[in-house]
């Protein structure tokens, strides 16, 4: 919802008397945010929010119809492609890859965590030297870190009391964050809505954003398809390595619960989808065993 204040703030839509507000008005709406990069979701996410808003408007009879009834597909072009995660052996072959690259080695510790950690990649923007535990190897995560043109950068936190968890690192992961640390020491201070100490920096020593991974993410896969065979993913962005982190351990039987926890979903769905279709064989296997 923050996010959707400061878009209405924002946008002419916003200092519009709600029974002012007519159709041809939220569909010139979907059109701007369009303009201004926001994906299909998040654009069809903001305007179920304000249907919900302009529905108690019409309970309370300020307005008969609601402008936000409309599908959204039939105003934009809905270009979410499915997202399909690394193969294992692709996953081998792209830290083989980064590893060993002049260019994208440097990013190398960023692509372990993510991969090693399923985090998104505001949180991951948003880690501090204060939200990393090595003793105990865990990561609390609490908030993200996000920046837009008209703001600048800015902390939110989450939207849902699932997105405040702690991850477990594994070896890889664990001796990742200690390169990390190790690199940052000595970098500028700065504070950001009360955060300091962010770990991963760019060259003016200002945190780094989503669109300085989304960049550096295209760049990678395009060299990286270049020397080899199988190609990576169409769609090859941070959330790429989110979604075989999640499909990795849904394949490896993990609680479905548990990995819920760990993702951060606020919606069980969202963390079913990872499970691997049963078929009817692995199903009668599985309760075999757990009755035996």
């Amino acid at each position: 919802a923050k996010q959707l204040m400061r878009i209405l703030q924002e946008d002419k839509l916003g200092a519009c008397r709600i029974e002012n507000v007519k159709l041809s008005d939220a569909k010139e709406w979907a059109l701007r945010m369009k303009e201004k990069g926001y994906g299909f979701k998040t654009i069809n996410n903001h305007k179920r929010s304000l249907k919900a808003a302009f529905y108690t408007a019409i309970q309370d009879d300020c307005i008969r119809k609601n402008p936000f009834d409309f599908q959204l597909n039939t105003v934009l072009e809905d270009d979410t492609e499915p997202k399909e995660p690394l193969s294992p052996t692709q996953e081998a072959a792209f830290l083989s890859f980064v590893q060993h690259d002049k260019v994208y080695q440097k990013y190398y510790d960023e692509i372990i965590i993510l991969l090693g950690t399923g985090l998104r990649i505001s949180e991951l923007c948003g880690l501090t030297e204060a939200d990393i535990d090595l003793d105990k190897q865990l990561i609390n995560v609490d908030h993200q870190l996000l920046r837009s043109a008209e703001t600048g950068y800015y902390i939110e936190t989450p939207k849902t009391k699932s997105g405040i968890r702690q991850i477990p690192m594994s070896e890889k992961v664990y001796e990742a964050f200690n390169r990390v640390l190790k690199r940052r020491r000595g970098a500028k201070a700065v504070t950001i809505d009360g955060y300091s100490n962010f770990l991963f920096l760019n060259r003016d020593g200002y945190p780094k954003t989503a669109t300085n991974y989304d960049g550096m993410f295209r760049g990678l896969a395009k060299k990286y398809n270049k020397y080899h065979e199988e190609a990576l993913p169409k769609v090859m962005t941070p959330h790429t390595l989110r979604h075989t982190f999640c499909t990795t351990l849904a394949n490896a039987g993990m609680n479905p619960k548990a990995l819920q926890y760990i993702m951060g979903h606020s919606n069980i769905n969202m963390t079913l989808n990872y499970y691997a279709h049963t078929t009817s064989e692995t199903s009668i296997t599985e309760m075999k065993r757990l009755i035996a």
